[in-house]
């Protein structure tokens, strides 16, 4: 099985966590990213991920590579959805084993914020009143203050 992965098929975060489970981890973090229905006051209807998926799977694998340098004896799997997601699908899984907790933890939130960073993944956001494709250059449209 894959340890890094884009998939059109909903998430077996179960299937990434028995991925780095090893006798050396004492500690294993699961992170999964879920689509909300509230970000800034705008209400999202769905989502639609795009990828250039042998790009994002390499670059997947280089964060593992990169986490596994600086957290030595960690395993890593990581897996992104792409395709149509409903609210509170699960968008990206993360599973970390480590000796230790606190590396575990660490390397996971080191993981999500490289994949937003380097990996060619898109997310467009569909709305009630419109969609708009979603980057770190782009801001949320300014709605009325419905819960976030």
């Amino acid at each position: 099985m894959k340890r890094y992965e884009i998939i059109d098929t909903p998430i077996d975060v179960q299937k990434y966590s028995d991925l780095v489970l090893h006798p050396a981890a004492g500690a294993v973090t699961v992170f999964t990213g879920h689509v909300r229905e509230w970000t800034h006051g705008v209400r999202t209807l769905y989502l639609a991920y795009e990828a250039y998926v042998p790009m994002a799977e390499k670059k997947l694998a280089e964060i593992g590579a990169e986490m596994e340098v600086k957290w030595p004896g960690v395993q890593v799997a990581m897996a992104h959805r792409i395709g149509e997601l409903k609210i509170s699908d699960i968008a990206v899984v993360i599973a970390v084993s480590s000796p230790h907790r606190k590396e575990a933890y660490e390397a996971n939130e080191y993981a999500i914020e490289r994949i937003k960073e380097v990996v060619p993944i898109w997310k467009k956001e569909i709305w009630e009143d419109g969609e708009e494709w979603i980057g770190a250059q782009k801001k949320y449209p300014e709605k009325g203050s419905e819960s976030q």
